[in-house]
């Protein structure tokens, strides 16, 4: 199976051609992909090297020229190095951009802590006005791409990761999907976490939200949610731990609830290693995640 990675130039050159507006701003990483795409639009397929500040700035200049600019580079050249031109060249100017990063929150394990970006979602919530899509198959990264691409002047961050689920789901770009029903409690499963989680659930009495897009948070869906599984809620997010622990606290405001957020751990791990093995470390794998959600499950029962 392709990549999430391995769709988006196809997909991103091809809105290229159907879109006069549309602009790809690259700092280096993933130019091959686009040569073609290049000799077609050529000053549509901007390259700025590598300089990830001008890399934003530049895809904000577009913005404001009346261009769709999809900006793209690895998740921690994206939106951490460049985060003062995030927050003031797009958010202050209220300049609209597609942010399409790669690397997630350890895709490449051999590059070391610079090339690994946990704290992205979490960095770009102290902003206002951003969507953020996190796609767990190459079939719903393609629709959300597109959904963003299509979303006037918004500011829209697609988080793509060599994770994946084993099959790709409807997706609106909008909504939680509900994929299993239960009595006993609410796991909301983030993007390329869903086959772990539902691995991890398999005999568990719990209801199964999938969410692909997470800002906004889709409160009603929560809510419904609890009415019927209980008011034990666990977050399984694929980047840093409690992330959205207090969107879910928002969601649930006047209903008495227990949120357990689980994702990337803070602790720096300094060894290489592999994806899987990076998962297992941060208590991602289908084993950890059963037992921590069980336990979760287990003292809230006790406290009943």
């Amino acid at each position: 199976m392709d990549t999430m990675r391995d769709r988006f130039a196809p997909v991103v050159s091809r809105l290229l051609d159907e879109d006069p507006r549309v602009a790809v701003v690259l700092a280096e990483i993933g130019k091959d992909a686009f040569t073609a795409a290049r000799r077609r639009h050529p000053d549509r397929v901007i390259n700025v090297g590598i300089r990830e500040q001008l890399l934003v700035g530049a895809g904000a200049g577009l913005a404001l020229t009346g261009m769709r600019p999809v900006v793209h580079t690895f998740a921690s050249f994206l939106v951490e190095r460049p985060f003062e031109q995030v927050k003031l060249d797009l958010g202050h100017q209220e300049a609209g951009a597609v942010l399409v990063s790669a690397a997630a929150s350890f895709d490449w394990p051999a590059g070391g802590f610079t090339h690994m970006a946990p704290g992205d979602v979490a960095l770009l919530d102290t902003l206002d006005g951003w969507t953020v899509h996190v796609p767990g198959h190459p079939d719903e990264a393609e629709t959300l791409l597109r959904h963003a691409v299509a979303a006037g002047e918004d500011r829209v961050y697609v988080r793509l990761s060599v994770q994946s689920n084993a099959l790709g789901r409807p997706v609106d770009g909008e909504h939680f999907v509900t994929v299993r029903e239960g009595r006993c409690g609410v796991v909301l499963a983030v993007g390329p976490l869903l086959d772990p989680v539902l691995d991890a659930t398999e005999d568990l009495d719990v209801t199964v939200l999938y969410a692909t897009t997470v800002r906004p948070f889709d409160e009603a869906a929560l809510r419904r949610a609890v009415r019927t599984a209980g008011t034990d809620v666990v977050l399984v997010e694929p980047y840093l731990a409690g992330t959205s622990t207090a969107a879910a606290n928002d969601a649930l405001r006047d209903v008495p609830h227990r949120v357990l957020g689980l994702g990337v751990g803070r602790a720096e791990l300094r060894r290489y290693g592999t994806v899987d093995e990076h998962a297992a470390a941060h208590g991602l794998d289908a084993r950890s995640l059963r037992e921590r959600i069980s336990a979760f499950l287990a003292a809230g029962a006790r406290q009943a």
